[in-house]
């Protein structure tokens, strides 16, 4: 007998296949052969396509930023500097197609935003830590973020030496 598909089991196929194929491959059918079970387990867990893309945005944001932000705090290295390791260093296919699918869809749109404020508030947050005044840790903040951005944005491998090596240099400028 097979296992009954959860609505988290749904949304993690929708990541994966967001990150592999794009915002237009999330479709009931498509996805329920990928999983090897009827459309109607889709149906089951979600009214329609719209519930399911927000799941999926959802379970995102989970990872993309309050997953990232747990574990930068219970890491218990120098915060800032966790973060970046931890952010630059990430496979960024799916940063990369949710931004993409913002494009053409109102709803990533607004997801896109609110992690944005809710990442940007953190790097804030961090740099008022490391005893930056507010409106030198809210511009360094945004600066770092679209530090950030590009390098996500821009897809090309940097090689570990030489990333290690920008981070610090980002770590100096921001707190300098």
């Amino acid at each position: 007998m097979i296992e009954q598909l959860s609505a988290e089991d749904w949304t993690s196929q929708g990541l994966k296949t967001l990150a592999r194929h794009g915002f237009t491959a999330l479709k009931a059918d498509p996805l329920a052969r990928a999983m090897g079970v009827s459309r109607g387990s889709f149906y089951w867990h979600f009214a329609d396509l719209g519930a399911f893309h927000a799941a999926v945005l959802k379970r995102w944001r989970e990872i993309a930023a309050e997953q990232i932000i747990a574990d930068v705090e219970a890491a218990g290295d120098e915060p800032l500097k966790a973060l970046l390791r931890r952010s630059f260093g990430a496979r960024l296919d799916l940063e990369r197609a949710v931004r993409n699918w913002a494009a053409f869809d109102a709803g990533a749109q607004g997801a896109v935003r609110a992690i944005d404020r809710r990442r940007l508030d953190y790097i804030e947050q961090l740099l008022v830590m490391r005893g930056l005044a507010p409106v030198a840790a809210q511009a360094r903040a945004q600066i770092l973020y679209w530090a950030f951005l590009g390098f996500a944005l821009s897809g090309a491998p940097v090689p570990a030496a030489r990333l290690e090596a920008l981070l610090d240099e980002l770590l100096q400028m921001v707190s300098a």
